[in-house]
Parts: structure tokens; C-alpha cells; sequence
């Protein structure tokens, strides 16, 4: 089965997730769900373009991936034009300290980033592959940061973000997975170039490449949360087994609290789910995570229109109401800097969660959930729901919040911390506005009441 149409990947079906039993595993989750607030991360040689990431090798998805290039027509010449983009790849103002630095003060709370895309470009130092930041091939590979991956991840362990690999499984770089004598000849797409189960000598080395690149990531740079794994046409259904499960085993003796989202495959290796680009209509009552770029794409775009702070807040608020993480992909520019517009949406962020973080940070979902522009999240343990209006309101306005689950003792306005006057029925609680909150990035975003409850 096909879970990506361009480039997308759907959510894995809720009744399909198959919760872990380790505790250790149990234990990371419940940290996974108190982020809610990750800065991913998609960068690689297509950023010197400005097109999107990988996918223009795939013949079969040439029609919609190859636009916006105006490069040789035929097939060959403009794929061949792809592969060796390693040769110009050069960010001589990789910025990973200041990545860091702009991802703490904007509230993100870990990291996701490409270590590897679909392409095969690698960006760290592996000894499997010479397509790689480190290779002399690559201009990059004198610049004392050629490798990339310990650079950008140690920083931000500095920073106290946690740190997830994203990896993909299939890999369009190595003869293992597109082998260059198959009888399929020049037209190659998203799977690999011959059917394992008809060459599974071949099929063998490339599971053996995909786990020693693995292992390397987990043995080599230092502590790692999660093990994203992208390409969710790479699995047992269509007989491409890379023994997730083997490999896993072997991670977690070196790192035993790893999380593992391998996309759209189920099973022990889904700890999470990650529908992509969208949010879902209604709460997901297991651990999930939607992938969504701050501007139109997740690889840097040349001229990108990016989200206003009120949406990009928004999404967040819509998507920790209904139990999920937002990872907010920002993509660095081809020189390695940050684009402005991103670092000035990041700056109004995390002022807005500096202030207003109670009401995100550590919540899980709240019935009601979403509805009539009102968000709940809660802290159970602390006795503590949170309304958060996402309308601008008038001084002097009613507003009723449908929220009767528990006894309320006390309302507290977290613009100014007073408290508010308030009637609870049966059927919700109404509340008079008497203050605005501030604008951020000269946008209104919501208002937040947190609830005293019992």
C-alpha cells in the first residue's frame, strides 16, 4: 500500500496503534507528549535550489516534483543534474549555535532534523557512503563543521532541547536500493529497483546498510530521544523488510529510551503517529505528532510566504487540544543561516509562550476539546484547566465556556493574573471580558483563563 500522494504522508488509522509495553518506552512518551512543541528541520542539497527535497529523483513523481526548475527536460540530464549538487554544496555560514539559541527563545522543546533524505546525501560523516557532507567531493568537507549532524545536535543538547534523528529508510543514493542493472531500466520511482523478494542477496545488503548507518547515528553522536524514520512505502506490507524490530533491539542497547516513529508502518516501531501537512478533525487519543511546514513547503523555497505567528499559534493551540505535538519545520537557507522571516515568527512565539506556556506545556486533552473557538487543555494532576478563546473579544463581552466536567473554584485571568468572576451551570461556565491580551507580532492571538477545579 502507497501511504504518500506527493510527497504527504497520511496519519496511521488510531485503531491500527499498537501501544508499547516496556516501561522505559511508556516513561519516554509521557515526555514526548509534555513537549508539544518541536522545530524540524529539512536540509540537504536541494536547498540550493529552492525545490522541493528529493523527490524530483523519482520518475514517478516527476509531474508534480520537477516544477519551478528550469533545467535540461529529458529525464537523465535532469536527475544526473540532482545527484551532483553534493559537488557545489557549500553553507559557509552554518549557524548551529544560533539555530539553537533562536529554537530555545522560541519555545521549541526538540529538535527534528535530516540526517538523511530520500536522495541518500548524508549529513554526517558515515563511513557506509562517500554522498556525504564529509567527502572531498563536497566543498563543505574542509569547513570545520563538515559534519553537520554532531555540530547542529550538540548544540542544541546544549540548549536542553531533546534531539530526534530523522532518517529515511529508503535511500535513491546506494546500488542496494536503486541498483543500476536491474531490468527496470533508467525510470525509477519511490520503491527500490527490483523486487526483494526475486534478488534477496541484494535485498540483504541494503537492510545491512540502512542498520550500520543507524547504528552509527545512535553510537557516535550522543544522547538521541527519537528515531524518526520517513519513507513509509519502506516496510514488511510491501515487501521491503528492513527488520525494524531487529534493529530497534540493537539501538536500545546503546540508548534504551529511544522513541521510534517509523511512519505509517504500525506495529512496535510506531511509537507515535505523525500525520503530515494537516491537523486532524477531532482529539487522536493516542501519542501523535502533525508535521507541518512554517511556510509552503518543508525545504527552503526562494521568496517562501510564510505563516502569520496568530495561524502558526493557532495551529499549536488546535493541535495540543486534540493531544498532539506540533513539529513546526523551518528550513535553513542554502548559506546555513535561518531566513529572517522564520527567526522573527520564532522571536513573537516564544514571547507568546513565555507568557502563556502554562496553558500549553505538560497539558494532556480536556473535554470539550475544541469548540465554539475555545480550546481546553488541562493538568489533572495539579487540579488546573485552561480556556483558551481564540477570537479577539470586546471589553464587556459575555463569553460562556462549555466546561462542567468538574467543580470550578477559581477563574484567573492569565493576562494580568486577576481573578474573574464567573457562574458555572450544568451546562458551562460564563465569564465577562475585562482585559485584553497583548498583541504578538502585532497580531491578537488568544485569551487564556486558567480554571481552579475539583
Amino acid at each position: 500500500m502507497d501511504n504518500v500522494i506527493k510527497g504527504v504522508h497520511g496519519a496511521l488509522p488510531e485503531d491500527r496503534y499498537l501501544r508499547p509495553e516496556n516501561p522505559v518506552t511508556l516513561r519516554q512518551l509521557e515526555w514526548f507528549q509534555d513537549q508539544k512543541l518541536a522545530l524540524m528541520m529539512h536540509w540537504g542539497i536541494y536547498s540550493q535550489l529552492g525545490m522541493v527535497e528529493s523527490w524530483a529523483l523519482s520518475d514517478g513523481d516527476a509531474d508534480w516534483s520537477r516544477t519551478g526548475v528550469d533545467w535540461e527536460t529529458d529525464a537523465k540530464s535532469f536527475k544526473d543534474g540532482y545527484v551532483n549538487l553534493n559537488k557545489s554544496f557549500n553553507p559557509i555560514r552554518f549557524q548551529p549555535d544560533k539555530w539553537a539559541k533562536n529554537a530555545k527563545l522560541g519555545g521549541f522543546k526538540y529538535l527534528i532534523f535530516t540526517t538523511k533524505h530520500h536522495d541518500g546525501f548524508c549529513l554526517w560523516d558515515s563511513k557506509y557512503t562517500d554522498y556525504k557532507t564529509t567527502h572531498y567531493s563536497c566543498p563543505f568537507s574542509v569547513n570545520a563543521k563538515a559534519d553537520i549532524v554532531a555540530h547542529v545536535f550538540e548544540s542544541f543538547r546544549k540548549q536542553g532541547l531533546g534531539i530526534a534523528a530523522y532518517f529515511s529508510k529508503a535511500d535513491w543514493n546506494t546500488p542496494y536500493y536503486w541498483a543500476k542493472d536491474q531490468p527496470k531500466g533508467e525510470f525509477m520511482s519511490r520503491g527500490p529497483s527490483y523486487v526483494p523478494a526475486e534478488n534477496p542477496e541484494l535485498w540483504e545488503k541494503f537492510v545491512n546498510f540502512t542498520h550500520n548507518q543507524i547504528m552509527e547515528l545512535v553510537t557516535n553522536y550522543g544522547k538521541i530521544n527519537i528515531l524518526w524514520f520517513d519513507a513509509g512505502w519502506v516496510g514488511k506490507r510491501s515487501g521491503q523488510d528492513i527488520k525494524i524490530e531487529e534493529l530497534l533491539e540493537k539501538a536500545r542497547k546503546i540508548q534504551p529510551w529511544l522513541l521510534s516513529a517509523d511512519r505509517m508502518i504500525g506495529g512496535i516501531g510506531e511509537n507515535y503517529i505523525t500525520p503530515e501537512h494537516s491537523v486532524p478533525s477531532q482529539p487522536i487519543f493516542v501519542p501523535w505528532e502533525s508535521c507541518i511546514p512554517m511556510g509552503n513547503g518543508f525545504a527552503y523555497s526562494y521568496d517562501d510566504n510564510f505563516k502569520p505567528v496568530r495561524r502558526l499559534l493557532h495551529l499549536l493551540i488546535d493541535i495540543v487540544a486534540k493531544g498532539g505535538n506540533l513539529a513546526l519545520n523551518v528550513a535553513p537557507q542554502p548559506d546555513g543561516r535561518l531566513p529572517w522571516p522564520a527567526l522573527q515568527r520564532m522571536e513573537q512565539m516564544g514571547k507568546w509562550l513565555t507568557k502563556y506556556g502554562n496553558a500549553i506545556y505538560g497539558t494532556r486533552v480536556c473535554e470539550p476539546y475544541v469548540i465554539d473557538n475555545i480550546a481546553f487543555t488541562q493538568k489533572a494532576s495539579q487540579n488546573k484547566v485552561y480556556a483558551i478563546y481564540t477570537e479577539k473579544p470586546e471589553i464587556g463581552q459575555e463569553i460562556f465556556m462549555p466546561y462542567s466536567a468538574k467543580k470550578t473554584v477559581k477563574i484567573t485571568n492569565l493576562t494580568n493574573n486577576e481573578n474573574v468572576e464567573f457562574v458555572q451551570t450544568d451546562k458551562g461556565i460564563s465569564i465577562m471580558i475585562t482585559n485584553l491580551a497583548e498583541d504578538y507580532g502585532g497580531e491578537h492571538i488568544a485569551e487564556i483563563f486558567e480554571l481552579d477545579v475539583e
